[in-house]
C-alpha cells in the first residue's frame, strides 16, 4: 500500500475524494493512503445524501485529512475499512491518555466531535475520507481539535496512523493465506 504526507497546507473540499486521485497529483497507483493538514469545507462535494438533504455542511478551520483508496468494488468492505481505521485511531488516542469514544465512523472525546468520516464508490475504486479537528474552532457543531488535546505534532500523529492501518491491512491480507479450507 502507498503512502504520503503531503507537506504544507491542502483545503479540503470533497473534490479530493475522486478515483485516482492519489495517482494524478501524487503518483501513488494502486491502493494508497494519503494524508494532509488544512482547512475543511464541504458544499458542493457533499457524498453523504443525509446531509444533502439537511441542507448540511462540514466545516473545520484545520484538520488533519486521510484520503484511503482501495482497488475493490466492496462498498460494505471499504464501511468496515472506515471502521477498523477509525479504532485505530481511537486505539492510538489511548495511547495517548486520552480517552475516545467511537460512535460509528465518529470519535467524541468529553463530548465533543473530532473527526468527519466518509466511505464511498467510484467507478474504479472505493474510498474514505477520514478528517480529524486540530482545532474545534469554528465548527458547525460542538467539536475539539488534536491540538487542544494535546497531541502536539499532526504529521507525527498521522505518521503512526497510517503505519499502523497499512500493517493492519497486509495482515489481514496475509491472514487469507494461512488457513485451509474446511468441508
Amino acid at each position: 500500500m502507498h503512502t504520503k504526507i503531503v507537506p504544507g497546507v491542502l483545503k479540503y473540499d470533497g473534490s479530493q475524494l475522486s478515483s485516482l486521485w492519489a495517482f494524478r497529483n501524487y503518483d501513488l497507483q494502486g491502493d494508497s493512503i494519503v494524508a494532509f493538514i488544512g482547512p475543511c469545507e464541504v458544499r458542493e462535494h457533499l457524498v453523504d445524501l443525509e446531509d444533502v438533504k439537511a441542507d448540511a455542511f462540514i466545516y473545520s478551520e484545520n484538520m488533519l485529512h486521510f484520503i484511503i483508496e482501495h482497488f475493490e468494488m466492496d462498498l460494505e468492505k471499504t464501511i468496515y475499512r472506515q471502521r477498523l481505521f477509525i479504532s485505530i485511531i481511537a486505539e492510538e488516542l489511548r495511547e495517548q491518555g486520552l480517552n475516545p469514544v467511537r460512535s460509528g465512523d465518529d470519535i467524541f472525546i468529553n463530548n465533543a466531535k473530532l473527526s468527519v468520516s466518509i466511505a464511498t464508490l467510484s467507478p474504479v475504486s472505493t474510498l474514505i475520507h477520514t478528517g480529524l479537528n486540530i482545532t474545534g474552532k469554528g465548527a458547525p457543531v460542538k467539536a475539539i481539535g488534536l491540538g487542544e488535546v494535546g497531541i502536539a505534532s499532526p504529521e507525527k500523529f498521522a505518521e503512526k496512523i497510517i503505519a499502523r492501518y497499512v500493517d493492519e491491512v497486509a495482515d489481514i491480507r496475509m491472514a487469507r493465506c494461512k488457513v485451509r479450507g474446511v468441508f
